[in-house]
């Protein structure tokens, strides 16, 4: 039995495994044990503090699978992107350069440093243990950050972004950052990255050059990079862009990974959940249903978890005891349910911003 929680003090050495051994590393989960430290205590006060708004806040999850009493698995909210600092991305634009006199008109695709996403929450920092890839265990961790927004908004901006791993070559070397970066730092991408985890992205961006970036000055590898997730990440952006993500004009100014966006209520996870009161009932005594990601209403306790959508002819929903226990939910306290099955995979190798 799998259940997301917050993170805790004891959950450090899992996080220390599980930044290990992300694919690719991440710049927002560092394999660093006094950074990993200040992550979980961070999470712990955001989970403690009364919130009007979304700030400073980085709330952190974990997924346990309590038969083995194992983590296996965490997952962040950051409930604004740049409350601290700015959050710097690469924003595709359009230049036109044109000549009366010569009868030339070329629009020119360009890379300009914005900050845009700043303003948004962003949902980062997701690991997952090998064993459970292919699994629900991906759906269950990757979405139950949006039942615990969709519990609590006034903690979210109304705009969810997330910044996808981007694409790298055989030797693990980001062909953009070895077309771009590299020429301002001279470190490789892997070096570099590790840097950026352990302090932030906003040193690369300060010494990075400010005017737009011809992209048919770049090496055609770094070019086809642009918008390119990594390939162990193809499932995850299928999935939130099901969820009603869209791919937006902003890439990493690393790797030039994809940025999706969405707008809180009209993603899947927020129009589809339904609240209902719980009534217990023994395993074998539960009918056939669909799976569904199921979530407590306790802020400093959030469990959300996979169960039977299986509802009784009043609207209850119906759990097993075993479910209730691990939910922390008695027989008619309320849960909040949203299929696990998505409505379609809606991928789209382009991008389609629209007012985001």
């Amino acid at each position: 039995m799998l259940v997301v929680r917050p993170t805790r003090p004891a959950d450090l050495p899992a996080l220390e495994r599980l930044a290990g051994s992300a694919t690719p590393r991440l710049t927002n989960l560092p394999a660093h044990r006094d950074r990993l430290e200040e992550r979980i205590a961070r999470s712990q006060r955001a989970f403690e503090a009364e919130v009007e708004f979304p700030g400073d806040e980085h709330y952190t999850f974990v997924l346990e699978d309590l038969e083995r009493g194992e983590v296996v698995g965490t997952a962040t909210i950051r409930a604004q992107a740049g409350a601290r600092e700015a959050y710097y991305t690469y924003r595709q634009e359009t230049l036109i350069h044109a000549s009366q006199q010569l009868d030339v008109r070329r629009e020119v695709p360009t890379l300009s440093l914005s900050h845009e996403v700043s303003e948004a929450s962003l949902l980062c920092a997701y690991s997952l243990d090998p064993r459970y890839r292919g699994t629900s265990a991906e759906s269950l961790l990757r979405r139950a950050r949006l039942m615990f927004i969709a519990q609590y908004p006034e903690r979210f901006a109304e705009i969810l972004a997330m910044a996808l791993p981007g694409y790298l070559d055989d030797d693990h070397q980001s062909p953009f950052w070895d077309s771009v970066g590299r020429h301002f730092f001279v470190r490789d991408y892997q070096e570099i990255n590790y840097i950026a985890g352990v302090r932030s992205k906003s040193f690369i961006a300060e010494v990075m050059p400010q005017f737009p970036l011809y992209l048919a000055l770049l090496t055609p590898m770094a070019r086809a990079a642009i918008g390119r997730e990594h390939p162990d990440h193809e499932d995850a952006i299928a999935e939130m862009l099901a969820e009603g993500f869209l791919r937006s004009r902003h890439v990493d100014i690393f790797d030039a990974g994809p940025v999706i966006k969405g707008e809180r209520d009209r993603l899947q996870s927020f129009r589809r959940a339904a609240w209902h009161p719980v009534r217990i009932r023994p395993t074998h005594a539960l009918p056939d249903a669909e799976p569904a990601l199921v979530a407590n209403q306790r802020l400093h306790d959030f469990r959300c978890m996979v169960a039977r959508y299986a509802l009784s002819p009043t609207g209850q929903l119906m759990l097993s005891p075993e479910h209730a226990e691990r939910l922390g939910v008695e027989e008619g306290r309320a849960v909040l349910a949203a299929p696990l099955t998505l409505p379609g995979d809606e991928h789209d190798p382009g991008y389609d911003e629209g007012e985001l």
